[in-house]
């Protein structure tokens, strides 16, 4: 027996699963490119962790990203339906904020900025 009836099979199976019209019909909504698009943030989060020097962050903005993710996930779970697409998008995020925070805080107050001398970079 070979194999090639099976695989195509299970192939159109999950095309069917994936392309049916309930699908495509969420794909082109902004319940789906809303998320999407706001991915680009914790992106860029990521990147800066490995990146980004820890004199260069701005604790401010670091806290507004931080709660700006906090209550987007509590939204994405409160609207009807569950956009658990956002809620993903802003874990990853808070994640992301979180660790960017938490380099600002140990350059600035633990160990970083205080402990080189006045004047010189690293």
């Amino acid at each position: 027996m070979s194999s090639a009836p099976v695989t195509t099979t299970l192939g159109r199976k999950l095309a069917q699963n994936v392309f049916n019209k309930q699908t495509l019909k969420y794909v082109f909504t902004t319940h789906f490119w809303g998320p999407v698009s706001n991915f680009g943030i914790p992106i860029a989060a990521i990147m800066d962790l490995q990146n980004k020097p820890a004199d260069t962050i701005s604790g401010p903005m670091t806290l507004a990203l931080t709660l700006y993710s906090a209550v987007f996930m509590r939204y994405s779970l409160a609207i009807t339906p569950k956009n658990y697409l956002l809620l993903g998008c802003h874990i990853i995020n808070e994640a992301a904020q979180l660790g960017q925070g938490a380099r600002y805080l140990n350059y600035h107050y633990l160990t970083g900025a205080s402990a080189k001398p006045e004047g010189k970079k690293a």
